[in-house]
Parts: C-alpha cells; sequence; structure tokens
C-alpha cells in the first residue's frame, strides 16, 4: 500500500465543478446564506487593501510554495463561502470534494492600536479617503510596515483545513487568503473587523489633532523674535508697560463759521484809496461849488436890483 494511498483519487475540473454547484444549491435550499469569491479579470485584488493584504501574504516566505496553487483556485470560482468576522476566516473550497476552512487572526494589541492612531494623528482627511486607500505616502507606509503596521504576521495567523494535506499551508488555505484580498476590494471595513479595532477612531484622533493644533498659541522667545523681526531685545525692560490699546478715533465734527471781524474805517497812512472811494469823496466838493456858484449869482442880482 501507498503512503500516498490517504489521496482520493483524481476527479476532474468540470465534474469537481458540477458536483460543487449542486452541493451550493442544497446547502442554499437548507437556509444557508453563501458569498462566494468572484475574480472578474486577472487582477485578484485592485483596491489599496485588497492589494496591500495579497502583498502581505506573498512577502513571506512560509507561503511561497502553495500560493501559486491558490491564486489558481480562486480564480476559477473554487471558493464557494467566505465569512469575515471578529478575529476568524471561515470558507468553503471546491477540491476533491468541499473542504470546510478555518483561519483565526489574532487581533491587533491595544498598545499597538494606540500608538499607530497617534503617529497617523493629523495626516488623514476623512473616513472616505482612509476606506479608499487615499492617504500620504507616509500613512500608507505605516500601514504596511511589517513591524507596528496593521496587517498581520504569519505568527498571527493560524490555519486549519479538513483537507488531506499536512502542509501548513495548502493550496485551500491559500485561495482562502486570495480571496480575503479580493473581497476587500468590495468591503475594506472587513479588514479592521478582522483585526478587531474601530477605524472610526483613527478619524476621531485625526480631527482632535487638527483641532489642538489651531486652538494651540505659539510662543516665541528673544532669539526668535529677534530673528525673524531684525529687532534686538536686550535692552528693553523685562517689566516693560504692557501697550496701551489704542483709542478709537472719533468722527471728525464740522467746523462752524466764524465771522469775519468788521473792517475798521480808519486806514493806515500811507495807503491810497481806492479809485471808487476816490469818487465817493469827490462828490461832495462838486456840491459844494455848486452852491457857491449859486450864492455869487445871487449877490450879482441884488446888487442889479439896487442900482436900478
Amino acid at each position: 500500500m501507498s503512503r500516498y494511498s490517504y489521496f482520493p483519487p483524481y476527479v476532474p475540473v468540470a465534474q469537481r465543478r458540477a458536483e460543487a454547484l449542486k452541493e451550493v444549491k442544497r446547502m442554499e435550499k437548507s437556509g444557508k446564506k453563501l458569498s462566494p469569491v468572484r475574480i472578474e479579470g486577472t487582477k485578484i485584488a485592485k483596491s489599496f487593501w485588497g492589494k496591500a493584504w495579497c502583498d502581505n501574504v506573498e512577502s513571506y516566505q512560509d507561503y511561497s510554495n502553495r500560493l501559486p496553487r491558490g491564486r489558481t483556485y480562486v480564480r476559477n470560482g473554487s471558493v464557494l463561502d467566505l465569512q469575515i468576522e471578529r478575529g476568524k476566516i471561515t470558507a468553503l473550497v471546491n477540491g476533491s470534494r468541499i473542504y470546510k476552512i478555518e483561519i483565526k487572526i489574532s487581533e491587533l494589541p491595544k498598545k499597538h492600536w494606540e500608538a499607530f492612531k497617534k503617529e497617523c494623528a493629523g495626516q488623514i482627511g476623512s473616513l472616505i479617503e482612509l476606506i479608499r486607500g487615499k492617504l500620504s505616502d507616509n500613512v500608507l507606509a505605516l500601514i504596511t510596515r511589517r513591524d507596528g503596521g496593521l496587517f498581520p504576521k504569519p505568527s498571527e495567523i493560524k490555519m486549519n483545513c479538513s483537507c488531506p494535506d499536512w502542509a501548513g499551508l495548502c493550496k485551500h488555505l491559500a485561495a482562502v487568503l486570495y480571496g480575503v484580498g479580493a473581497r476587500l476590494d468590495t468591503n475594506p471595513d472587513l479588514f479592521f473587523l478582522l483585526r478587531g479595532v474601530d477605524h472610526h477612531e483613527l478619524v476621531v484622533a485625526d480631527v482632535a489633532a487638527i483641532a489642538e493644533g489651531s486652538n494651540a498659541v505659539e510662543t516665541l522667545d528673544d532669539a526668535s523674535i529677534s530673528s525673524v523681526f531684525g529687532i534686538e531685545l536686550d535692552g528693553i525692560d523685562e517689566k516693560a508697560p504692557a501697550a496701551q490699546k489704542p483709542e478709537k478715533a472719533k468722527p471728525a465734527v464740522k467746523a462752524k463759521k466764524v465771522a469775519k471781524p468788521a473792517k475798521s474805517k480808519a486806514r493806515p497812512a500811507g495807503k491810497t484809496k481806492k479809485p471808487s472811494e476816490a469818487k465817493t469823496a469827490a462828490r461832495p466838493k462838486k456840491a459844494s461849488k455848486a452852491k457857491a456858484k449859486t450864492a455869487k449869482a445871487g449877490k450879482g442880482l441884488k446888487r442889479t436890483s439896487t442900482s436900478r
């Protein structure tokens, strides 16, 4: 008897798919809701969170031998059901028969999560940007780094498959790990649920950091003030009185018209009379001359009357 006799006989892919579909329909009729993984196109994951998950899995040499077979399985629709909950992944994978998968992911330690929030404070714009992965390069580097990041290490992943393969990572488990990356494309919130943290806390911490920064009042020492404004403050007394607030300018008052002083009749000596004044002054002299003439004429008449 061969040592490989415990493996079931080979079954063609088409036959396995037909049998798997029958089993899926039977489970759905019994009331179980299945969530299969469907890959469209050649890429398993397209979003930041999906690709980052797959890159993290591929970065560890412990998984490198079985990953190519896992990619083939997930692409041909062998992952019939995939459920993600807090700290655990369960799945059904179609192989020689339908195998049950259970993967446990350690939750992110509280100290680790608190330190990560402090590092990202003030750098995450909104929840939408976080979910879409539209973050700064610095934040993306913090999320994906091996030490201190958010993605699990191999030591934090415990896997079990009902298949007869005793390897630490069989092709069915590899297919499920890739299936998680594809699922994060459509529902990135599941990543934070799997790690046991609330991603809303990142946005709250970010808003708090921005508000604290805007309300903080920065103080400058003498050297800073001198360098900024080019002023030497050595000779200024430290206990200089506070500058008084400038008084509000009062509205301008219209000046009242001041009556001009009456011109005095007396004129200073040496000034000549104006032509108009000279005429008015000459008129009484003419009148006096006319009176003198009439008086002389009267005297002449009196003489002639007496002589007659």
